[in-house]
C-alpha cells in the first residue's frame, strides 16, 4: 500500500498533472479556434448549399450567410471532460503545518534501506508532494546498498510494493537506463522466475514489461503462462480488464493464448456487475481489438450493464463503447434508448467528440436515431467552431448515409458553408470530398464548391501519392458530378474531366449501389413472368449509360403496350421496378437510405418512371397469384394507359 499511497501522490505533482493533460489534450483534439471568416468570392455561383430538387435555396448574394457565431460553451458535463482517470481522488488535502513536510523530509535521509522507506511512507496519510518525490529519490539511492544491485537484501518482501514501484517509474516515464529502474526490473523477473507472484501483482508487470520492452519480451510470455494457470477465485475485476488490456496491447501473443482468453471470458463473466464506466470502456475495446466474437455471452452483458452507465461515460469512454459495439454489429435497442434519452437531455451540450462519435455510431449501424441525430444537430449549429475538419466530415457523413435531414438544416448548411469557405484547406481532400458528396445525398448541393472539386489542382491533391485515384473517390465524384447536371441545372462551373468517371456505381466492395436481395428478386421475377407472359418482356441487373444498374427494367410504347427486353426502337417509356430489400434501408425502420434515395430522384430525372416494391410489402403476401395482382396494382394502375 505505501507504493499505492506513493503513486497516488506523485499523480498530484505539477509537472505530472501537466503532462498528462498535454496528452490526453493531444488525444481529444484541441477544438478549433473561433475565426472570422473570409468573405466568400463573389460571383453568379454563389448560391451556397441548398436543396435544388426541393427548392429550398439560399439567396445568391449569399445575404443569408452572416459570420460565424460565437462558440457555445455550456457547463462541462460528463461527456464534455477530457477522460481523465477517476480513481485516486481522494478529495481535499488538509493543510498542513509549515516546518512539517520538513521533518518528514529529514525523516527520510535518515533511513537505510527500501524497508524503512516503505513503512514511513505507508504511515503518511496523506503523503505530501515534496515527501513521495524525495521517497522515490531515497528508494533509488538506499535500492543499491547491501549485496549490489539486484540483491534480495535490499528490496522488501512485498512483491505489491516492487510491482508498484515500477509501474510508478513507468508512468513517469523514467530512463529505462537508469539504475533504480534496471534493478526494480531484475529483482521483479527474479520473483516472476520463483512463482510467487499473485494474479494482481502479475498484471502490474505485464503492462509494465509492455510499455518498457514491447510486445515481443520473453519475460511476458511467462506472465501470460502463468496466469493461465492461476486460481480463478484470485481473479478480481481490475484483472481481468488488465490482463485484456496487455493481450490487446500483443495480438501476436493473443494468437498462442487461445486457453487463456476463453478462460478470462469464463471468469469475467459473473464480475461485470461490478465494473465501472472506465473498466467497461477498456474491456469492450480490448475484445473488439482482439476480435473475440467468441465471448458473445460477455459482450451481450457488457452492452446490458452499459446502459446503466452511459450518464457517467467520458467521451472517449464512450466512443471506445460505440466502436466495441459496431466492430461486433451488436444492436441492442435498450442501450440505443438511453442513448438517445441522455442525448435528448443533454441537447446542444453534447461535446463535439461525443457528437461525431454517436453520430459515425449510427451511421456505421444505419441506425437512424432521431432524437440522437436532432442532438447532434443542434449542437453542430451550436458550436461548429470546436468541431474539427474530421469530426465535422464524420457528422454529415452519417446524415447523408441515413438520408437524415436535420430540423435546422438551413442553418446547419449555411454556418457549414461559412466554415468552409474560411478553413477550406484544412480539411483534408478525401474527408472533403465525403462532405461534400454527403450533403448531395440529402439534396443540399455543395454548387460553390463543385468548381474547387473539379479542379485538376484538387484532384491531384485527392490522389496523394497513388498512382491513380481509389474506386470510392472516383464513385463519390462521378455522382456529385451527376447531381450537377440533373439537380442544378444553373451551375454552369467547370465539368469533371470523362476519364474521372466510373462506368457503374455498383461495385463489389463499397458500393454506391446496394445489390438486389435474391430472394426478394426470385419472388417478384416469377411474379413478372406470370403476369407479363414471359420471361422476355423484363430485363434484370440492367447498367444504364448513367451509372446506375437497374433490378429490373420493362419498356412500354407509345400505346402503353410492353415490348420485349430486346427491342430498342418504338420504346416511348421505361420503366424501373425497384427491388428494395431490408438492405436498403435503415435498420431500425423503412427510411430509405441516402444512395438510394438519390439513385431513385436520378431515375426520375433521367426519364424513368420508378416503381418501388419495397420487402415488406412483398412479406405480406402469401401466395404467387397475390404476387402477381400485387405487381399489376404497381405497373398498370389506372392512372397509367400500359397495358400486357
Amino acid at each position: 500500500m505505501a507504493l499505492v499511497a506513493l503513486r497516488r501522490s506523485l499523480c498530484r505533482l505539477p509537472d505530472f498533472r501537466v503532462r498528462r493533460a498535454v496528452t490526453l489534450r493531444r488525444r481529444l483534439g484541441s477544438p478549433v479556434a473561433s475565426r472570422r471568416p473570409r468573405a466568400p468570392p463573389p460571383g453568379p455561383l454563389r448560391v451556397g448549399l441548398h436543396r435544388a430538387y426541393g427548392h429550398r435555396f439560399l439567396s445568391e448574394d449569399g445575404s443569408a450567410l452572416g459570420p460565424a457565431g460565437e462558440p457555445h460553451c455550456p457547463g462541462l458535463g460528463p461527456w464534455d471532460g477530457a477522460g481523465g482517470s477517476r480513481e485516486g481522488e481522494d478529495g481535499p488535502v488538509p493543510p498542513r503545518a509549515p516546518g512539517e513536510e520538513q521533518v518528514h523530509l529529514r525523516t527520510l535521509d535518515g533511513l537505510a534501506s527500501a524497508e524503512d522507506v516503505l513503512a514511513f511512507v505507508n504511515a503518511l496519510d496523506p503523503l505530501p508532494d515534496s515527501v513521495a518525490a524525495r521517497a522515490l529519490e531515497r528508494l533509488g539511492e538506499v535500492g543499491g546498498r547491501g549485496g549490489g544491485p539486484g540483491s534480495p537484501a535490499t528490496w522488501p518482501p512485498c512483491s505489491a510494493s516492487l510491482m508498484a514501484a515500477l509501474r510508478t517509474l513507468v508512468l513517469l516515464r523514467a530512463d529505462p537506463r537508469g539504475s533504480l529502474l534496471g534493478r526494480l526490473l531484475a529483482e521483479c523477473l527474479r520473483r516472476l522466475a520463483g512463482g510467487d507472484l499473485r494474479v494482481r501483482e502479475l498484471c502490474v508487470l505485464g503492462e509494465s514489461l509492455l510499455a518498457l520492452r514491447g510486445p515481443g519480451c520473453e519475460a511476458l510470455t511467462r506472465v501470460l503462462q502463468q496466469l493461465q494457470g492461476a486460481d480463478e477465485a484470485d481473479w478480481g475485476p481490475d484483472d481481468v480488464v488488465a490482463v485484456y488490456g496487455v493481450l490487446q496491447a500483443c495480438p501476436e501473443q493473443a494468437g498462442l493464448q487461445q486457453g487463456l482468453l476463453a478462460r478470462l471470458a469464463r471468469v469475467a463473466l459473473p464480475l461485470v456487475p461490478q465494473l465501472g464506466p472506465a473498466s467497461v470502456s477498456r474491456l469492450l475495446a480490448a475484445l473488439a481489438g482482439l476480435d473475440q466474437a467468441q465471448a458473445r455471452p460477455l459482450l451481450c452483458r457488457l452492452a446490458r450493464h452499459a446502459v446503466r452507465l452511459v450518464p457517467h461515460f467520458t467521451a472517449p469512454e464512450l466512443g471506445r463503447v460505440l466502436d466495441a459495439l459496431a466492430h461486433f454489429g451488436h444492436h441492442d435497442r435498450v442501450f440505443t434508448h438511453a442513448l438517445e434519452r441522455h442525448a435528448a437531455g443533454l441537447g446542444t451540450g453534447l461535446a463535439p467528440e461525443v457528437g461525431s462519435s454517436v453520430a459515425e455510431f449510427c451511421g456505421r449501424e444505419l441506425l437512424l436515431s432521431r432524437p440522437v441525430l436532432d442532438a447532434v444537430a443542434g449542437t453542430l449549429v451550436g458550436r461548429l467552431e470546436e468541431f474539427s475538419p474530421a469530426q465535422i466530415s464524420k457528422v454529415i457523413e452519417a446524415f447523408g448515409k441515413l438520408n437524415y435531414v436535420p430540423p435546422n438544416a438551413a442553418a446547419l448548411f449555411a454556418k457549414l458553408e461559412t466554415r468552409l469557405w474560411a478553413q477550406l484547406n484544412s480539411f483534408p481532400p478525401k474527408a472533403l470530398l465525403k462532405l461534400l458528396h454527403s450533403c448531395s445525398l440529402i439534396e443540399y448541393h455543395p454548387v460553390n464548391f463543385m468548381p474547387k472539386v473539379f479542379s485538376p489542382f484538387f484532384l491531384q491533391r485527392l490522389q496523394g501519392e497513388e498512382s491513380c485515384l481509389d474506386r470510392v473517390s472516383l464513385a463519390q465524384l462521378t455522382q456529385l458530378f451527376l447531381s450537377s447536371v440533373l439537380e442544378c441545372p444553373f451551375y454552369k462551373g467547370p465539368k469533371l474531366l470523362p476519364k474521372y468517371r466510373v462506368k457503374s456505381f455498383l461495385t463489389p466492395c463499397c458500393s454506391l449501389e446496394s445489390p438486389v436481395d435474391f430472394r426478394l428478386y426470385k419472388s417478384v421475377m416469377l411474379g413478372l413472368i406470370d403476369l407479363l407472359g414471359a420471361r422476355l418482356y423484363f430485363a434484370s441487373k440492367v447498367l444504364t449509360p448513367y451509372c446506375y444498374t437497374l433490378d429490373v427494367e420493362i419498356k412500354l410504347d407509345e400505346g402503353g403496350f410492353v415490348l420485349p427486353a430486346s427491342v430498342d426502337e418504338d420504346v416511348y417509356k421505361r420503366v424501373a421496378l425497384c427491388i428494395d430489400g431490408p438492405q436498403r434501408f435503415c435498420s431500425n425502420g423503412r427510411h430509405l437510405l441516402g444512395k438510394e434515395a438519390i439513385k431513385q430522384r436520378h431515375l426520375q430525372l433521367l426519364g424513368y418512371r420508378v416503381v418501388q416494391v419495397p420487402y415488406y410489402e412483398v412479406e405480406l403476401l402469401r401466395s404467387r397469384l397475390q404476387v402477381v395482382e400485387y405487381l399489376q396494382r404497381k405497373l398498370f394502375s389506372q392512372d397509367t394507359a400500359a397495358c400486357w
